[in-house]
């Protein structure tokens, strides 16, 4: 048989293909069977009609490298492409990194000093047994309790001053962590100094993409659902090489300075520069539009879940997330580099509009990096949040606004409805169950139940709020938002089932449980 015959017919034995439908078996290239697909689309093939799905037959389909679904993989409204996963099917990369906490054994200790001009951290000195220890380390690194963020950095020395410890740390996260005013370590706060630990991290990479949905402004990735699958197992490999020092909301700086004279045209008090980039994810969607991801299950990922950056008429529903290491889902642009993240930018909020995160179940996210999220949109328009749940993270829960600005920059009509918000504000303060910044007119945020702030054991003031209303939010109308004191919402839901449990005697949320920071004039309390 001449080869070019032989070829296709050993590709459709080895997928199980048929009629619109290309079955992947345990072993076999996902990116092959995409490919197939494509060609289908190119060619016109009769199994197009109707639509293309990819289904994935139980087993762990393992991913040396992200699957790139393309514009030229796009379906159409009556001919869609649908990647779905039998009960089983799991598309997987590598299990994280894992941590040894050195000192303090358990839980953080206090630091001593912070020393812009030294770039030092002071700390108390361990006892002998554990700093020989720590100065045999090859790969030392101190996690930093920076309010409603964590740095971590990669140790250059420590050296011993009796009763205390200067250490010093490798670049680039040194110059960011001293050079950029906020956030940064508290020494005498309101409830303490801020904390650390140090600990050693196993030093490999590996994999941190599994799906990529890939367009662009004029070619967008059109007409693609995922179905039932289950994406396991990322690794987050940034601090190893970089460090993490962040702004906020998990966002890594790539650059940030103290401004020697503080004051822009846009913000006279302002006082700190930044250029931020944006957490790796697991899966993501950049130039998508009519884009389904539902009922999937996404679980001991190391950084962001799910990242839609970019698209519209979209739709998160029905997934859950468990064991997340940074933001659970991620929505909307965050003005990163090279764009200066201050700027009151007017041109972001539209590339991402139109999308509908939906009945989802989030549970143990904010695992690696404290100061990420349950859900985040930073500049986004017409999104509505509804009737997820979002339980046990290290800071805030639902997050909506970026750019602290009082100005106009098209983030409108987002809506923050019937959520439940539990367990949050574990670690980090400045926090809110519900979380907003900027100017958002005709958004609101109505129906939501809302526990009491955890007592995080290392903040270093009070301010973690059932919602609070960060720098210059506005156009904002609340209502109907009740709190509970005690939730009986834990542990993580079966599969299959409904999200609820919260006790019954909630009460509408007080004035006082509604943090505020320097609000507009266009809020709306009913």
């Amino acid at each position: 048989m001449n080869r070019h015959f032989l070829l296709p017919l050993l590709l459709l034995f080895a997928l199980g293909m048929e009629a619109g439908e290309i079955v992947v078996r345990e072993g076999v290239s996902l990116n092959d069977a995409l490919r197939q697909a494509r060609e289908w689309r190119r060619t016109n093939d009769v199994r197009c009609q109707g639509g293309i799905t990819i289904r994935l037959q139980p087993g762990s389909h393992y991913m040396q490298e992200p699957l790139f679904i393309r514009p030229e993989d796009s379906g159409t409204e009556t001919s869609p492409l649908v990647i779905q996963g039998e009960t089983g099917a799991i598309i997987c990369g590598d299990p994280r990194q894992q941590h040894t906490q050195l000192w303090p054994t358990e839980g953080m200790e206090r630091m001593i000093g912070f020393d812009t001009a030294t770039r030092t951290i002071t700390i108390p000195t361990p006892p002998r047994s554990i700093l020989k220890k720590l100065q045999k380390e090859e790969h030392l690194e101190m996690v930093v309790h920076q309010r409603w963020a964590i740095a971590i950095l990669r140790v250059k020395a420590l050296t011993v001053h009796g009763d205390s410890v200067a250490v010093t740390f490798l670049e680039p996260e040194s110059r960011l962590e001293f050079e950029h005013p906020w956030p940064q370590p508290v020494i005498g706060g309101e409830r303490g100094n801020s904390s650390f630990l140090l600990r050693t991290t196993e030093q490999r990479d590996g994999i941190e993409r599994l799906v990529c949905i890939d367009g662009t402004y004029n070619h967008p990735v059109e007409h693609v659902q995922l179905q039932g699958l289950t994406f396991e197992n990322t690794c987050w490999n940034r601090p190893l090489h970089l460090g993490h020092v962040t702004l906020q909301g998990g966002f890594p700086l790539v650059d940030a300075y103290k401004l020697a004279v503080p004051g822009l045209p846009w913000d006279s008090t302002l006082e700190n520069q930044a250029w931020i980039e944006r957490p790796v994810s697991a899966v993501s969607v950049n130039y998508g539009n009519h884009i389904s991801i539902k009922d999937c299950h996404f679980r001991h990922l190391g950084a962001t879940a799910l990242d839609f950056k970019s698209g519209e008429w979209s739709q998160i529903e029905g997934c859950t997330f468990e064991d997340i290491g940074g933001t659970a889902i991620m929505a909307g642009s965050f003005a990163e580099s090279p764009r200066e993240v201050h700027r009151p930018y007017g041109d972001l909020a539209g590339y991402c509009s139109a999308l509908v995160i939906k009945g989802n179940a989030i549970s143990n996210a904010t695992v690696e990096d404290w100061g990420a999220v349950g859900i985040g949109c930073g500049y986004v328009n017409a999104v509505i949040i509804d009737g997820n749940t979002v339980n046990h993270v290290n800071y805030s829960g639902i997050c909506v606004g970026w750019g602290w600005t009082p100005a106009y920059t098209g983030a409108e009509n987002n809506h923050i409805i019937n959520n439940r918000v539990s367990d949050y504000a574990r670690q980090l303060y400045d926090a809110g169950g519900i979380y907003t910044l900027s100017y958002q007119p005709w958004s609101t945020i109505s129906g939501n139940v809302v526990s009491q702030p955890t007592a995080a054991p290392y903040a270093t003031n009070d301010r973690a709020f059932c919602i609070y209303l960060d720098a210059r939010t506005d156009g904002f109308t609340l209502e109907n938002n009740t709190t509970v004191n005690n939730s009986v919402l834990s542990g993580f839901p079966a599969e299959g089932t409904v999200v609820g449990g919260f006790a019954a005697d909630t009460r509408p949320i007080r004035r006082d449980e509604i943090g505020d920071n320097h609000p507009g004039p266009n809020l709306i309390f009913r």
